[in-house]
């Protein structure tokens, strides 16, 4: 494998496209399915990416593109050439593409900037302002893992460079493309109102103990290329969301995915904060952030206040993670994980029969058999049946995401996470960290969801 690639071709593909497609026009209208011919596929449907950051989140989303048609990775970068690397190259000449490798992403940008219609980037947190606005620069299309920067600055250079070269930029929160999110946002939420006046919001994700990262001694990365690249060591370059300067912690890591899912089903940003945490468990010499967080939001909607709470811990998994949306005519419970999604309608509440007949709920679900001989408090409210979606998701998590990425490069789709909705986000993520350090509630100004 080689680190860089020449580049003395007298023509980049996106020039030769640019003139194939003014050389058509001139001539004819052809319709693009015609000029693919029967069973190929045209070529500006193929689209050539390059892979930025080959961990773990990385090799996540490379595989689910692979599963993708018409996507062929043309480069692979990362600083961890002797391992990372290594496997992502391989795993990409098994499957039948030709990537070349690289360490530096600004050589990758350099030799590739023509040839590339998009750049998934995937490294930690603090790189990806630097990393996005290269590639926005070069004129590339760009997927960019949450968060979208550790810092508010970071993310304001990203939304300023999107706006420059007006380019696509996609977040990765992918429970804006998976499809119980979407489907309970358009019907439950939007479209009937089926909760009525939301007031409360709970959510979490509980993460059991985990040991830090290791690595084969035999592949560790020099001191000095670590230096290169704002590591200390080897244990913060495979542990850095542990590590302020670095990542955010539990609650930006986890929690971000999930208050996204807040902002986007309320239509609006939240007005307050107040949260507590600390270094409850972990050795804080290499857990700088956080291992644990509670967080309650206040927004307010035109139907009034909703108090939102959120909770990330890392000492236990029981529950795993989900989010509930509660009002005074049911409650929605949505989750990546399947199993746990469904709806309930208060015993008050106007019958669904009409949502079911359309096809937006399947018939409720009996509620588990229970000791008929017990006597409920006059406190205590039967239990209510739980209505499931007529959804069949078996797809990886980010994939319908990717998809929604690719097809909007293509002119196909429009994102489902643009840049502006990221940067709101993470306005809202990163101040919960600084509500703990203050130990009171923080307000938000509106001006700050503003770059």
């Amino acid at each position: 494998m080689s680190e860089k690639k020449s580049a003395d071709k007298p023509i980049s593909r996106r020039e030769f496209i640019a003139r194939s497609a003014a050389a058509a026009a001139a001539i004819t209208i052809v319709p693009r399915h015609v000029l693919g011919g029967p069973g190929n596929t045209p070529p500006s449907d193929v689209l050539q990416i390059g892979l930025l950051g080959c961990g773990a989140q990385g090799q996540v989303l490379l595989n689910a593109s692979l599963k993708i048609p018409n996507i062929r990775f043309r480069a692979v970068c990362d600083i961890w050439k002797e391992y990372n690397l290594k496997r992502v190259y391989r795993l990409l000449k098994k499957y039948k593409h030709n990537p070349t490798d690289y360490v530096d992403y600004r050589d990758m940008i350099a030799q590739e900037k023509d040839e590339l219609d998009a750049v998934i980037i995937a490294t930690p947190d603090f790189w990806h302002a630097e990393h996005a606005e290269g590639a926005l620069e070069a004129g590339l299309n760009v997927y960019l893992e949450k968060e979208m920067s550790n810092t508010i600055e970071g993310a304001k250079r990203i939304m300023r460079a999107a706006k420059r070269s007006g380019k696509l930029v996609q977040i990765g929160h992918q429970r804006r493309s998976n499809p119980y999110y979407k489907h309970s946002y358009q019907n439950v939420i939007m479209e009937h109102k089926m909760l009525g006046r939301i007031t409360t919001i709970n959510g979490q994700w509980n993460r059991a103990v985990q040991p830090d990262l290791g690595w084969p001694k035999k592949y560790a990365i020099p001191a000095a290329r670590l230096r290169k690249y704002g590591f200390n060591s080897m244990q913060q370059h495979r542990n850095w969301r542990w590590y302020k300067g670095l990542g955010g912690g539990p609650v930006v890591d986890l929690g971000s995915h999930q208050i996204d899912i807040y902002n986007w089903f309320l239509n609006t940003k939240p007005s307050a904060v107040m949260a507590s945490g600390g270094n409850d468990y972990y050795d804080p010499a290499t857990h700088e952030w956080f291992d644990g967080v509670l967080a309650t939001f206040e927004y307010e909607t035109e139907q009034g206040t909703v108090r939102a709470f959120y909770q990330t811990i890392t000492t236990n998994s029981n529950q795993g993670y989900y989010e509930t949306f509660m009002g005074d005519q049911g409650a929605l419970v949505i989750s990546e994980s399947a199993g746990k999604a469904g709806i309930y309608r208060e015993q008050k509440a106007p019958l669904w029969d009409e949502y079911v007949e359309k096809g937006i709920l399947t018939a409720p679900v009996a509620p588990a058999q229970q000791n008929t001989t017990a006597v409920l408090d006059v406190r205590e409210t039967v239990p209510p049946p739980k209505y499931a979606f007529p959804i069949n998701f078996n797809d990886p998590y980010h994939k319908p995401h990717l998809e929604n990425f690719f097809d909007s490069i293509r002119g196909k789709a429009t994102l489902n996470c643009p840049v502006e909705d990221g940067y709101e986000t993470a306005v809202t993520v990163l101040k919960v960290n600084e509500a703990v350090a203050a130990g009171r509630k923080l307000t938000y100004d509106p001006d700050e969801f503003h770059a």
